[in-house]
């Protein structure tokens, strides 16, 4: 294995022999410089894994140099070194996304630390949650086995997606292990919901499920005067959820996060209708013939959602304004944009996006 190759340029370089020394010992081959000239040479005749740049050096400094490094190889983790604590250097340091940035006096271990997360950070990560999967791979199974109430299986789930996102972003060899404890996890679930539904549809002890959605997450935030978004996302998934979730706090307060069990069948005309309508459908067709397409119908089984939502305010007589838009293309998502500022009329805006579910079927 070839060692990682380090520059550190710094003028004081021979004060810094044992922290150079103590680098090669942990297998590094350091070449120095003593200015950022000679540093800007050096990148020039050979490729580094990494730079050590002191801030204040004769000639260049250090700040002049990674703005010349940061052009030459862009993508090289550049860790600056400085004595000084000025707010003002460090910001130009930090705007000039540096990896790294150290105040002397520096300790080998600290110069080592900075080494690892910029050069070995994804390798050690993988390695962690190998050890740590495989450590609770026995506690996941026993979980399945013991499973009983929908909120065992919440739990269960959510610990599945968390390894699921885990061990895909640290690229391990554990993905076959973790594929074959959710086909066991899904098999359990199948086997739960057939001896659960008919319960959970005749009785009031079940699970918060589709056709609850309106009464009990919307409702409540119309009736305190709020102005609701209610985001429909067709065929979406926790992982994928959480996947994205971290770009919305950005701009949103993720205040609470809750699954719900759909209805079956969990095909769109079935699940979303009954989201929309806040009824089962059986009851739909009973209640709103003009509204429900058959199975074997031609006519698209979800052309009446609108109108659906419109059942369910004058059923709760709730007298707000609501706005419905379904996005299948980004075209669509488009012409939304234009005309966003106008949601604000609304007390309510739903919005679907159906081309997740597009997608999935396209696979």
């Amino acid at each position: 294995m070839n060692k990682e190759q380090i520059l550190w340029a710094d003028d004081e370089i021979d004060l810094l022999k044992p922290h150079i020394l103590f680098l090669q010992n942990k297998g590094y081959e350091v070449t120095t410089v003593t200015n950022g000239r000679d540093a800007l040479d050096a990148i020039s005749q050979q490729n580094f894994h990494l730079i050590i740049l002191d801030e204040n050096m004769p000639g260049i400094s250090g700040l002049e140099a990674l703005q010349q490094i940061k052009i030459a190889q862009p993508n090289v983790p550049v860790i600056m070194i400085t004595k000084s604590e000025e707010e003002n250097i460090m910001n130009q340091a930090i705007g000039s996304e540096i990896a790294d940035y150290l105040i002397k006096p520096v300790n080998p271990m600290q110069i080592l630390l900075s080494i690892k997360k910029n050069l070995h950070s994804e390798a050690l990560v993988a390695q962690k949650a190998t050890s740590d999967y495989q450590q609770e791979f026995m506690s996941i199974s026993q979980q399945i086995a013991m499973a009983r109430t929908i909120d065992d299986w919440y739990q269960l789930y959510n610990t599945l997606v968390r390894w699921e996102l885990t061990l895909s972003n640290a690229e391990t060899g554990m993905a076959d292990m973790l594929r074959m404890q959710k086909q066991e996890a899904n098999s359990a679930f199948a086997k739960m919901v057939k001896r659960n539904y008919e319960k959970w549809v005749t009785t009031d002890d079940h699970p918060l499920m589709s056709n609850e959605i309106f009464k009990t997450q919307i409702f409540p935030h119309i009736d305190a005067g709020e102005k609701v978004c209610f985001i429909v996302i067709d065929n979406f998934r926790l992982d994928q959820w959480r996947t994205i979730s971290p770009l919305l706090s950005d701009y949103f307060n993720i205040e609470k996060e809750e699954l719900y069990t759909t209805i079956l069948p969990t095909a769109t005309q079935y699940a979303r209708n009954a989201i929309f309508s806040g009824l089962m459908p059986i009851d739909i067709e009973r209640m709103f013939p003009e509204l429900w397409v058959d199975e074997d119908e031609d006519e698209g089984k979800n052309l009446n959602e609108a109108p659906l939502i419109q059942t369910i305010l004058d059923r709760y007589r709730r007298k707000c304004k609501f706005s419905y838009n379904k996005l299948n293309d980004s075209a669509a998502g488009e012409r939304l944009v234009q005309h966003f500022a106008q949601l604000k009329n609304f007390d309510l805006n739903v919005i679907v996006f159906n081309f997740v579910d597009i997608l999935s079927h396209a696979r």
